[in-house]
């Protein structure tokens, strides 16, 4: 493998970009963005960035997820403000349009990191409606937010809704949070403790109306927003609007390639696609049937998305569960696992009326997710359990959507240790024989 490029310049490409030279690769490194800028770091744009005035060239550095130095040491070729518009898999070919030109690329090796594009509303683009995915985005919000004392009404209630709300009450402005569910989160959290994290909004002086949608966006005649109409009949009045419901996998330009596309790049637990040397990782992945829109999921799968790829099959696979952490109104909230429809909630740390608690979600005594408000430590010991029990052979995983080449059982890494059954006569050597016996490792808080 002479050349492998690496389609996404944002977290999940650098971090496989990193890992290629690593696992030891030597040859051509191209890393293709379709923004300008070197990666950076998209949290702070909903919390800090927007509250507070500085240079825009000096916060850019400060953003940066790598200096001069690394990225000298890296040796790739950086093709920035320039999208991947095709993708031959016959020929091995990506097709690149920077805006002036349309080139061809040819490469041995593919890593697919473009991760995911906000959803909008339906209807004209107006002035004063805004998403928040890229700097750019964020640096556009900053300035509406700062040129007098907007109305703002932020759409969805999600994590990037809250925290947008949160950074528009930091500046005094007026906000309402409209979600279409009856609670926001409550796939994530359950109802219970959604509702928890619902009233940080009231708390602090922000309305939340949950139980209806968005019929449309009124304009002023010039092209400008002026109102939400809701779905209920009401008219919110708003100068700005904050659009913060969910993104879509940045798949578009792999249509017609050859590739399973469903709600991302279908790929196994290794991201390894249904195309030879074609891997995929971060947000558009769509790894095992579940795609996972997490900074910390970005950092991990590349690793072995990239291992896959340079050994030509898969003998890796990422088992680390969920991982992400939200700050809104000053409190941090961080969950890690996957709570399942049945699964009950208790609370073994704090209290909920106080806003500081650690939760654990369980299922048949195994603990299956944990939540924290305002608890790190805690937290953090109890998401290190986690993972350390998600890398072992603990029992059958749940049974995703077929992807190619994902086997019965999970890969055992060697961080799983002595707890992995030795491969069987005519077991495939890539891939240990599922255990006889399932050691008890998911234990009670």
């Amino acid at each position: 493998m002479r050349t492998v490029t690496v389609v996404g310049a944002s977290l999940a490409g650098l971090y496989a970009a990193r890992a290629l030279r690593a696992e030891g690769f030597d040859g051509r490194l191209v890393i293709v963005g379709a923004e300008p800028h070197r990666p950076y770091d998209r949290p702070p744009l909903s919390k800090t960035f927007l509250t507070r005035r500085a240079p825009d060239a000096v916060e850019l550095a400060e953003l940066r997820l790598s200096d001069r130095e690394e990225e000298d040491g890296l040796a790739a070729e950086w093709h920035l403000g320039t999208r991947a518009t095709a993708l031959d898999t016959a020929g091995r070919t990506v097709a690149l349009d920077d805006g002036r030109t349309t080139r061809h690329l040819r490469t041995d090796g593919l890593v697919i990191a473009t991760g995911a594009a906000p959803r909008t509303l339906p209807g004209p683009p107006l002035a004063g409606v805004h998403v928040l995915r890229t700097y750019d985005d964020a640096c556009a919000l900053r300035a509406a937010l700062h040129d007098g004392t907007p109305r703002v009404v932020v759409i969805g209630g999600g994590f990037i809704g809250a925290e947008a709300a949160s950074s528009c009450a930091a500046l005094g402005l007026p906000v309402t949070v409209v979600e279409a569910a009856p609670l926001p989160l409550v796939p994530q959290l359950g109802p219970d403790l959604a509702r928890i994290c619902a009233e940080l909004h009231a708390d602090h002086g922000v309305r939340l109306l949950c139980g209806t949608g968005v019929k449309g966006l009124r304009d002023d005649g010039t092209g400008r927003v002026r109102a939400v109409e809701l779905a209920d009949g009401r008219l919110l009045d708003a100068d700005l609007v904050i659009v913060g419901i969910g993104v879509r996998p940045a798949t578009g330009w792999l249509t017609g390639s050859g590739l399973r596309l469903d709600d991302g790049v279908v790929c196994d637990a290794g991201g390894v696609t249904s195309v030879p040397q074609v891997v995929a990782a971060g947000d558009v992945a769509r790894c095992a049937g579940v795609r996972t829109e997490h900074w910390t999921s970005a950092t991990e799968q590349p690793g072995t998305a990239v291992r896959n790829l340079l050994a030509g099959t898969t003998v890796a696979r990422h088992t680390a569960p969920p991982y992400f952490w939200s700050d809104q109104y000053g409190t941090r909230i961080q969950l890690a696992g996957r709570r399942g429809p049945q699964d009950t909630v208790r609370i073994v740390e704090g209290d909920p009326g106080d806003r500081g608690f650690l939760a654990v979600y369980e299922r048949e005594g195994r603990i299956t997710a944990a939540l924290a408000v305002d608890r790190p430590r805690p937290f953090m010991r109890l998401r290190r359990r986690l993972v350390a029990d998600a890398a072992a052979p603990c029992g059958p995983p749940a049974a995703p959507a077929a992807a190619p080449g994902e086997g019965a059982w999970p890969y055992c890494s060697a961080a799983s240790g002595p707890r992995c059954a030795a491969p069987t006569p005519g077991a495939s050597p890539r891939r240990p024989a599922p255990p006889t016996s399932r050691p008890p490792c998911w234990r009670p808080y």
